[in-house]
């Protein structure tokens, strides 16, 4: 990694300078440690097949929707940026989002870029529509250097883990060439990603649920059993979790003779809206039980209205920047789980959220009495630095510091990692370094926890 001109190399840390001194120092003691990543979205195909990245509008836009969602609001059309099939230059994308640059400014896709084309891409001067053409020309030439493929920039970056999110019936070909590999040094992690098997709504529910069953009789013992035989898979080629996705994390003890009826209606195209949302509930419970009987971490992600624009969803698909954050509610939903499995020693339950009001109000004090429960970094639109600062306020005097995931980059968005961890640290580095200055918390203490939060902590959380 380098530095660069328009990088403050304090960045993110107190404006105090006494405060600042120790937050750099806490800072400093982790700038370099391997980063683990266990929840993330890169393709296992990218590292597999070492895929060399296309250009700069590719890497930095078409893919990265935090990206192109801002200035689709901006007033940039989607086929403007080559989205749902669109033809675009790539010069000419990259000019848009120079264009647009200002309007990044203080988002957390703006601090990501920024780090990117300076500490990777050693770019000296800020984006803009006057750098435009010198940058895209400089990206593009790097992306040339088989140092800037997915498997050196592994090693660059630092990462011991890396975990992707797979559809349970993956082959998981490409994980299984990539352990067979020993030029692959970091570990990497396939993810158990069951939503469109447990909601009947999901338009993929029958054909993938039809393809689980393979001829099994369609009853809610076979289907569990399936479901069972699939996650086995998955350990067998390394995953150390499960990741499900709710609108809201309802869970009920299942009622066998429902659900088999449910499963069969689902399958007839004849389940109701309130039919469909016992099932999640029912699969939900199901997956942490099956959890305190493989081990796998259970991750559920939750208060999110995907897709909200149904034109944009038919225009340029999936991941376009159109899901809405919603309210949510943990701690009535999640009870019946919790009664049965909460104190089980073999669940791990790791909690996210995009509602910041249920930081202090159910997520630290679920997670400072269930044993199961971890607190789940702040995800999506608040892993950001100023929401970072919000959550451990909002977290810690009720939970403490180790009842946490550790840093998600949940990101497809490959050469962003280092940033968003790199972020992270220096965040967690200035709330520390108040507690400090504020005689709360020992410099020592201090030191142990900034330590902690980048390994210890989320080794443990996900069982690494």
């Amino acid at each position: 990694m380098t530095t660069t001109a328009f990088l403050h190399p304090d960045r993110l840390l107190p404006a105090d300078p006494a405060t600042r001194s120790v937050a750099r120092g806490l800072y400093e003691r982790v700038a370099t440690a391997p980063i683990l990543s266990p929840h993330g979205h890169v393709p296992p195909e990218w590292i597999a097949d070492d895929v060399p990245f296309a250009d700069p509008a590719q890497l930095f836009i078409a893919g990265d929707h935090y990206v192109h969602r801002l200035l689709h609001a901006s007033g940039v059309r989607h086929e403007q940026l080559g989205l749902g099939g669109a033809t675009a230059d790539p010069r000419a994308v990259w000019g848009l989002l120079a264009e647009h640059w200002h309007r990044f400014a203080g988002t957390a896709s703006g601090y990501w870029i920024n780090d990117v084309l300076g500490r990777v891409f050693g770019l000296d001067r800020e984006l803009s529509a006057a750098t435009a053409d010198d940058a895209y020309d400089r990206i593009a030439a790097a992306l040339l250097d088989p140092s800037f493929r997915p498997r050196a920039l592994l090693d660059r970056f630092g990462i011991e883990v890396l975990a992707t999110t797979d559809d349970p019936l993956d082959p998981l070909d490409a994980h299984r060439r990539i352990a067979e590999d020993p030029a692959v040094r970091t570990r990497v992690l396939p993810t158990f990603r069951p939503d469109a098997y447990l909601d009947p709504e999901n338009p993929a529910f029958v054909d993938k649920v039809q393809r689980l069953l393979d001829g099994l009789p369609v009853t809610w013992a076979a289907y569990l059993e399936a479901l069972a035989a699939q996650r086995a898979r998955f350990i067998a080629h390394g995953a150390v979790s499960v990741d499900i996705g709710v609108i809201a994390p309802t869970t009920l003890r299942s009622d066998p003779a429902d659900a088999q009826a449910i499963l069969q209606r689902a399958l007839a195209g004849e389940a109701t809206a309130q039919e469909a949302a016992r099932f999640r509930a029912y699969g939900l419970y199901e997956s942490a039980r099956q959890s305190t009987e493989d081990g796998l971490v259970l991750t559920v992600h939750s208060g999110v209205r995907r897709n909200h624009h149904a034109p944009t969803l038919r225009a340029i698909g999936p991941d376009g920047g159109h899901d809405i954050p919603l309210a949510a509610e943990y701690t009535e939903n999640l009870r019946p789980l919790l009664e049965d499995f909460g104190l089980h020693p073999a669940l791990h339950l790791v909690l996210f959220a995009m509602d910041e009001t249920l930081f202090s109000r159910e997520l630290a004090p679920l997670a400072g009495f269930y044993p199961s429960v971890y607190i789940g970094a702040p995800w999506w639109f608040l892993d950001a630095p100023d929401s970072i600062q919000r959550f451990r306020a909002a977290t810690t005097e009720t939970a403490g510091f180790y009842r946490g995931s550790g840093f998600i980059d949940d990101t497809r968005a490959f050469l962003s990692i280092p940033a968003r961890h790199d972020m992270a640290r220096r965040s967690d580095a200035a709330y520390l370094a108040r507690l400090v200055a504020e005689g709360r918390v020992s410099l020592a203490t201090a030191e142990r926890i900034a330590d902690d939060l980048v390994d210890a902590v989320p080794r443990t959380a996900f069982k690494l």
